[in-house]
């Protein structure tokens, strides 16, 4: 794979991870970090979201995942490779 080829991972984030502003977070850090894909909660309680971009972009906003929001409490983050090229990040319905 070519240095600057883009990838892929999916993310399933467990803890207190709904209603504290964790999606949006999310959101904000990947416009900063130019980072495509997306975010949505879990009927389970998770927050699941594939992001697509540089090795070192995609590896920071794993960072930020692990950390999340003030309010958040982030027990564990599963990641695994992710599927497809995005042109933008978007918050999709929880499922």
């Amino acid at each position: 794979m070519p240095v600057n080829e883009p990838i892929s991972r999916h993310l399933v984030v467990r803890g207190r991870v709904q209603g504290v502003g964790y999606r949006n977070y999310i959101e904000y850090k990947a416009g900063l970090l130019n980072v495509k894909g997306w975010v949505r909660n879990r009927l389970d309680g998770s927050v699941e979201a594939v992001v697509y971009g540089s090795a070192e972009a995609v590896a920071e906003i794993i960072e930020c995942a692990k950390r999340g929001p003030r309010a958040a409490e982030v027990t564990v983050v599963e990641v695994s490779d992710g599927e497809g090229r995005h042109e933008q990040f978007v918050v999709r319905p929880t499922e």
